[in-house]
């Protein structure tokens, strides 16, 4: 395959390098406001109730912008999406360090920023996964995907011990300024140095309104089973996730102690996890068969969810949650990339709107569901009951015909043609 000088594919190296460079700068400042927050509720209330109304105030606005945020990806310049986003939580974040330097340090505001932060998230999700097809040839999008899941392993392995170091160290209003920073750093980088064409849809004419976009991208999932199927799958299996992803702090604070480094433990070893994995998914690339590889990561996940409920030890504990980190990039990179391979450019940011929906809705539901319960029922039976069931499920995704024949790899000579 042939670029020409004014196709960014033909400069895709210098451009992704740009790319994920100020992403994992946006990400990391993200990070560590992430996790200073979390672990304060976590250690001041232990409660599920709470937790709860955290996850649910960080993904309600996300899931209610998704609609809008993928029909803005198709319509507008998807690298001004991404800036405008960064810059609206740096600004919200900006100003809730203000307001702590002032003496208001109320618990409603850390459920403040988490709504806005997912505001910023709901616009900017499409638009990511949307723009990486614009500026990396497809024979190398689950390599970069691959890159992608690692650095955003590498992060979540340094963010929390950071974060931990900071806030023995110095106060939280001195974190939120960190992210205010990287935010700043993230936004010039897109602004100043990497440049990306407006796509073809998006450099048109709008003669229709947001609905009737949105709409369009309902219908071409609709007339493509295996998205059908696909987000349908999805959606139970990060239902059942929930309780390995949310209650597992409270599960250590409870069980192992609620000292800071355990719950550091926990994230560093799912972190080293991710890294393992994202670097296997990029090397390796899976099996020839998308599907297959999502399968065998969801198995492993399934497995480990029920060990996390049995293990009595706190080391064999960090073993099976770092295995689960493995897992991860295994599961999530090959269902990025078939969406990107699958589906027309134009439309792109509708289905991964939909898809984002999706992805911050379904555990939250599930949360909504498993985090009141944890409050009376003991956390490592959700997690053993969970565990099974996801087990089973995977049993369907690899019996469906219409999912392994999307799941397979396109002919080298289809991919030159286009």
């Amino acid at each position: 395959m042939t670029y020409t000088s004014t196709d960014p594919k033909s400069n895709w190296k210098k451009n992704i390098t740009l790319f994920l460079s100020s992403q994992t700068i946006s990400m990391f400042g993200s990070s560590l406001v992430q996790y200073a927050i979390m672990w304060y509720i976590t250690l001041s209330t232990q409660s599920g109730i709470m937790m709860t109304i955290f996850i649910l105030c960080g993904f309600i606005p996300t899931f209610l912008l998704s609609p809008f945020a993928g029909v803005w990806a198709d319509r507008y310049n998807r690298k001004m999406l991404m800036i405008l986003s960064d810059s609206m939580i740096a600004l919200a974040t900006l100003i809730l360090a203000f307001l702590f330097m002032m003496g208001y340090n109320a618990m409603w505001l850390f459920f403040l920023v988490a709504a806005i932060r997912a505001l910023g998230t709901g616009i900017q999700t499409p638009a990511v996964g949307a723009v990486l097809p614009q500026i990396v040839p497809e024979e190398h999008l689950v390599k970069i995907n691959g890159i992608n899941g690692s650095i955003q392993a590498v992060i979540m392995f340094i963010s929390p011990m950071v974060s931990a170091a900071l806030i023995v160290a110095t106060s939280i209003e001195v974190i939120l300024f960190i992210d205010v920073i990287t935010a700043i750093i993230a936004v010039g980088i897109l602004l100043f140095f990497l440049r990306i064409p407006t796509h073809k849809k998006a450099s048109e004419a709008q003669n229709t309104g947001y609905f009737n976009d949105f709409k369009e991208g309902l219908v071409y999932i609709k007339n493509h089973s295996f998205l059908k199927i696909l987000m349908s799958m999805f959606a139970v299996f990060f239902v059942l996730m929930a309780p390995a992803a949310f209650l597992t702090p409270i599960q250590v604070a409870r069980t192992f102690g609620s000292e800071e480094w355990l719950l550091a433990a926990i994230e560093i070893a799912f972190s080293i996890g991710m890294m393992l994995g994202g670097g296997l998914i990029a090397g390796w690339g899976g099996f020839k068969n998308k599907i297959h590889t999502m399968a065998f990561a969801g198995l492993i996940m399934g497995v480990c969810t029920v060990a996390l409920g049995i293990v009595p030890n706190f080391w064999i504990y960090l073993i099976f949650m770092g295995i689960f980190g493995i897992a991860m990039p295994l599961f999530n990179t090959p269902t990025t990339v078939l969406i990107q391979e699958k589906v027309d450019p134009d439309y792109l940011g509708r289905v991964f709107g939909v898809f984002g929906m999706i992805s911050t809705s379904m555990m939250p539901i599930g949360m909504l569901i498993f985090g009141p319960i944890a409050d009376y029922i003991e956390i490592e039976w959700l997690l053993i009951a969970t565990g099974l069931i996801m087990t089973f499920l995977l049993i369907f995704l690899v019996k469906s015909n219409t999912l392994i024949e999307a799941g397979k790899p396109k002919a080298i000579e289809q991919i030159i043609e286009e």
